[in-house]
């Protein structure tokens, strides 16, 4: 069977602050095929690795910039330059309206202190870890909420491309994919960036998937990013898991799955360990690759099943 790619999701934020640079180091280190870059834009049109559209849950952005904040009382990234996410100090994810920690046996969100990347910055971390390890991980940047930037008068999937051509990511072979929730925003990639570039419609778990849905993704993109609520569809009656047959139905039009999100500390209801978490879907389901926040138990993993006889 081969041997399902491992994609780092937003590095190894199981043990450390999402997107920091030491989360990313230790993602690499840990087996990681891919790092992922979720990608959004600052006020001087700067692309910047963060999640969210705001800067409220990962950052000390209310003590340092009180008043910043927009009506619906969130601070929003496209409001501050660069240099304003500089002297921000950014921190393990919290629920902002209580301070406590979305993932509380996580990395403590009062320790330490963290800085924004650009994505050119990561870009030149995984490039030069890749020369002194002569190892080839690649990137997996996301186009996040393209939808939200236009109507702030930024095009953030021109943007996008344009950078990773910059960075000669457009060129045959190179070790990258680019994802993103919105067909149209893809569409418009794929007729940017020529037909080199890999890249995968998410598929969030309110979507229903249909036949046409997949067949459409076929015409434009590489590969398919599901909930992974999507294909596992709980137990049964008697206790049995139940599979969906997204990944076979996608695989048969010629698109990769690559499933999110496989956390240690968030199972779905009726799945009993990460192992048999991975069983399901890499032994069963038989899919492509995965998004982990736990690298270095997915590759583990990898490695023992491989190990097994045939």
């Amino acid at each position: 069977m081969p041997r399902p790619v491992i994609i780092a999701h937003r590095g190894a934020c199981g043990y450390l602050p999402e997107h920091s640079r030491g989360a990313k180091a230790l993602a690499y280190a840990m087996g990681a095929d891919y790092l992922e870059q979720d990608v959004i834009a600052t006020r001087d049109g700067e692309l910047v690795v963060l999640h969210d559209l705001t800067l409220d849950a990962v950052s000390d952005v209310r003590d340092r910039f009180p008043g910043r904040h927009r009506d619906d009382g969130h601070f929003y990234c496209i409001d501050f330059d660069l240099e304003e996410l500089r002297r921000l100090r950014f921190h393990e994810r919290v629920d902002p309206a209580t301070g406590l920690a979305r993932y509380p046996g996580r990395y403590r969100p009062d320790v330490g202190g963290f800085r924004v990347l650009t994505l050119d910055e990561e870009i030149d971390f995984v490039e030069q870890l890749n020369r002194s390890t002569g190892r080839e991980v690649g990137i997996y940047p996301e186009i996040k909420g393209p939808e939200w930037h236009t109507r702030e008068g930024f095009d953030l999937g021109s943007a996008v491309v344009d950078a990773l051509g910059r960075r000669g990511y457009l060129a045959p072979r190179r070790k990258v994919f680019l994802q993103c929730y919105d067909p149209e925003t893809l569409r418009a990639a794929r007729a940017r960036a020529g037909s080199e570039l890999p890249i995968v419609l998410l598929i969030s778990s309110r979507t229903e998937v249909t036949q046409a849905l997949l067949a459409d993704a076929a015409s434009y993109a590489n590969a398919i990013g599901p909930s992974i609520s999507l294909i596992y569809r709980g137990v049964d009656e008697a206790g049995t898991p139940m599979l969906s047959s997204l990944a076979r139905d996608a695989q048969a039009l010629g698109l990769a799955v690559h499933p999110y999100t496989f956390r240690m500390d968030d199972l779905p209801d009726g799945v009993s360990s990460f192992e048999d978490l991975l069983e399901l879907f890499i032994i069963s389901a038989r899919i492509d690759g995965l998004f982990t926040d736990f690298c270095d138990i997915v590759s583990q993993y990898l490695n023992r099943a491989q190990s097994l006889p045939q």
